[in-house]
């Protein structure tokens, strides 16, 4: 295959894989069989095949990218040069940096949801378990 030909359409996960949205091939190919990436307003396979033009919408924890494909490219290169790769929409950037900001606001506030108790907390746990008893 002619080095052209083989620039003018790549795979799906591969290219998201490049473009650093997901670590790994498979964690590419995951998302895209999970319905988490869309591609020109549908769902796609991971072995379909894009080219630059391409409209992809990724759902990846709470944040979603909607992004137009400028290069493809087969090998992972540094995330600067990956980022080269798309063009987000304005809009989207700022959907992410705004959700982005309540985030860390709430982390700032004390009200993450996922936080692990200190060791203040634990002790109240255990004092309170030992209560019921």
């Amino acid at each position: 295959m002619a080095q052209a030909e083989a620039d003018s359409k790549i795979r799906l996960d591969k290219w998201l894989w490049a473009a650093r949205f997901f670590k790994t091939r498979q964690l590419a190919a995951d998302a895209v069989s999970g319905g988490k990436v869309h591609l020109n307003g549908q769902r796609a396979k991971p072995s379909k095949e894009i080219a630059a033009g391409a409209r992809l919408v990724i759902h990846k924890d709470q944040y979603e990218w909607d992004v137009t494909v400028t290069a493809l490219i087969a090998q992972r290169r540094p995330a600067k040069e990956a980022a080269l790769l798309y063009e987000e929409t304005p809009e989207s950037l700022a959907k992410r940096q705004q959700l982005a900001q309540q985030r860390r606001d709430q982390w700032d506030y004390g009200l993450q949801s996922e936080s692990r108790p200190d060791k203040k907390e634990r002790r109240q746990i255990h004092r309170f378990k030992r209560a019921e008893r």
